[in-house]
C-alpha cells in the first residue's frame, strides 16, 4: 500500500500541489491509527493498515517534492547546494523519529495495543492541523502545461538519466535495509540469551550517529566534493562498512570482538547513509529538471522499492544457506560486492554525463 503507491502519490502532488497532499496523508493516517483502536476483525485490521500505508504514499513523495522545490524555486544560484543543506536537516528529524518512535511504542505496547493506536492516531491528528494552517501554500507547478498522467509518467519513463541513476541506487537501499535484516540475525547469533539488548544497542548507534553527524557530515562533503563524488564516496563507505563483519563474522575471537565488529559496522553503515541521502535526494530534483518532481520521486521509490524486495529475497536466502555451507563471510562478503558495484554505477553515470548538475554548482562556487 506504501511502497506500491508511491507513483499514485508523486503523481496526484503534481497536480493537486503538495500541501494538499501532506495534509490528506496525514489525516488519513490519522483514520488508519484511529480504525486500529477498534478494529477486531481481520479485514479490519487489514483496511486500516492499508490506509496508514496509502497515507505515507501520499506525503512521502509530497514532502520531498515540497522541500526540494521550494528551495530551488526561491534561493536563485546556490539552490542546490541549500537543498543539500534541507535534505540533512530533513534526514535529522526522519532519523530521530526512527530512534524515539519504536522505543515509545514499545512502552505503549506493554499497556495495550490500543492505547499505541490512539496516540499515534492523536500525533497524526496534531500533525494534519498543524499542517493544514502552518505549512506555506507552495503550488507543484503552477505554470505547467495540462497534461494526461499518462503523458507526464511517460516523460519520466523518458528520463534516461533519471532512471539509470534509480536504478544504480537500489543497491544502497538493499544494504542499508540490512540493518533491519541481516544484521539483526547475525545480533541474535553472537548473543541469543541478551540478542534483545544488542539489537537495541545497534538500532541506537545507527541512530545516534544519524541525529547527531548528519550535518557535520553533509558540510564536510559538500566543502570537498561536488554532488557526484559525494556519492560515489559515500556509497563507498557503505560497501566497505562490512568489512569489520567479514574480518570478524562469529565468536572466533571472542565475543566482545565480534559483538564490537557489529557496531561498528552499524556506525559505519549510518555514516554512509547520511553522506548518500542529501545528495541522492538532491539529485532526483535536479535530474527531474525541476518538472514533475513529485512524480519523478513516486517512480524513484517504487524503482527502489522493487529492488528493496528483490534484495532482501536474496539477502535471506544467503542468510539461510551460509551456515549450511560454512560460509560465514559469504552474506557480508556478497553485500560489499554489491555497494561497491553500485559505486561504480554511479562514478559511471558521473563520467558519462548522466549527473551534470555538478557544473553548475561547480561555477557558482568558483564565482564565489
Amino acid at each position: 500500500s506504501q511502497q506500491g503507491m508511491f507513483i499514485v502519490g508523486g503523481t496526484l502532488a503534481d497536480r493537486l500541489g503538495y500541501k494538499p497532499l501532506i495534509v490528506a496523508g496525514c489525516l488519513l493516517r490519522t483514520a488508519g491509527f484511529g480504525l486500529l483502536v477498534f478494529a477486531h476483525s481481520l479485514p479490519a485490521v487489514l483496511i486500516a493498515s492499508a490506509a496508514t500505508g496509502f497515507a505515507g504514499a501520499l506525503f512521502n513523495p509530497a514532502v520531498r517534492a515540497y522541500l526540494g522545490g521550494n528551495v530551488g524555486a526561491y534561493l536563485a544560484a546556490d539552490a542546490g547546494e541549500r537543498r543539500v543543506e534541507a535534505f540533512a536537516l530533513f534526514n535529522v528529524f526522519y532519523q530521530a523519529g526512527i530512534l524515539a518512535g519504536p522505543l515509545v511504542g514499545l512502552a505503549f505496547m506493554a499497556v495495550d495495543f490500543r492505547l499505541t493506536a490512539a496516540c499515534a492516531a492523536a500525533v497524526f491528528a496534531v500533525l494534519t492541523i498543524a499542517q493544514l494552517f502552518a505549512l506555506p501554500q507552495h503550488d507543484s507547478e503552477p505554470t505547467r502545461d495540462k497534461t494526461s498522467v499518462l503523458q507526464d509518467w511517460r516523460t519520466v519513463v523518458s528520463n534516461r538519466s533519471f532512471l539509470l541513476f534509480a536504478v544504480a541506487m537500489i543497491g544502497s537501499y538493499v544494504l542499508t535495509f540490512q540493518v533491519y535484516l541481516a544484521m539483526p540475525l547475525h545480533a541474535a547469533v553472537l548473543a541469543s540469551q541478551h540478542s534483545s539488548a544488542l539489537i537495541a544497542a545497534m538500532f541506537a548507534v545507527s541512530g545516534v550517529v544519524a541525529v547527531s553527524a548528519q550535518l557535520r557530515i553533509t558540510r564536510w562533503f559538500s566543502h570537498r566534493w561536488g554532488t557526484s563524488r559525494c556519492l560515489v564516496i559515500g556509497m563507498t563507505v557503505v560497501a566497505l562498512s562490512f568489512v569489520p563483519l567479514i574480518l570478524l563474522p562469529d565468536n572466533r575471537f571472542g565475543a566482545v570482538a565480534a559483538i564490537g565488529a557489529l557496531l561498528l559496522s552499524t556506525a559505519l553503515l549510518a555514516i554512509g547513509s547520511a553522506a548518500v541521502f542529501p545528495f541522492e535526494m538532491d539529485t532526483v530534483v535536479a535530474l527531474s529538471g525541476g518538472r514533475l518532481v513529485g512524480t519523478h520521486y513516486g517512480f524513484y521509490s517504487t524503482i527502489v522499492g522493487v529492488g528493496i524486495l528483490a534484495g532482501n529475497v536474496a539477502v535471506g536466502a544467503l542468510v539461510q544457506a551460509a551456515p549450511e555451507h560454512g560460509a560465514g563471510t559469504l552474506v557480508w562478503g556478497a553485500l560489499t560486492g554489491i555497494g561497491l558495484c553500485c559505486a561504480a554505477a554511479l562514478r559511471a553515470l558521473a563520467h558519462n554525463g548522466h549527473l551534470q548538475h555538478d557544473a553548475d554548482r561547480q561555477e557558482v562556487n568558483a564565482a564565489r
